[in-house]
Order: structure tokens, then sequence, then C-alpha cells
């Protein structure tokens, strides 16, 4: 059986923990989406979202 490698979705800067993906927003948190260049998608629900679709939601 796989053993999950959950510390590789986290990295060290400035000396607290990020995530280096997000969590789906449909199945919550724990649900990391995979990362596919210009997209990010879930595994488990098939949400899929475009980072130049990101960008523009987090700047107003």
């Amino acid at each position: 059986m796989p053993s999950k490698k959950i510390h590789e979705h986290y990295e060290m800067k400035d000396g607290t923990l990020e995530r280096k993906r997000p969590f789906c927003n449909r199945c919550g948190r724990g649900y990391f989406m995979a990362d596919h260049g210009d997209r990010y998608t879930c595994g488990h629900c098939g949400l899929t979202m475009f980072k130049s679709q990101k960008k523009q939601a987090d700047n107003p």
C-alpha cells in the first residue's frame, strides 16, 4: 500500500508552513488540487480552476 506523502504539499517560507497547492472548493480541506501548468484540477470531484481566472479572482 503506498504511503501518503502529505509533507510534499507544504513548504517552509520565513519560518511558516505554506501550502504549495490549493484545497478544492467543493470537497473542502484535505483535498489538494493537482497542478497541470495552466490549471488546477481536483481528482476527487473533477473541479477545474484555470490559473488566469484564479489570479483575476484574487485581484478585485
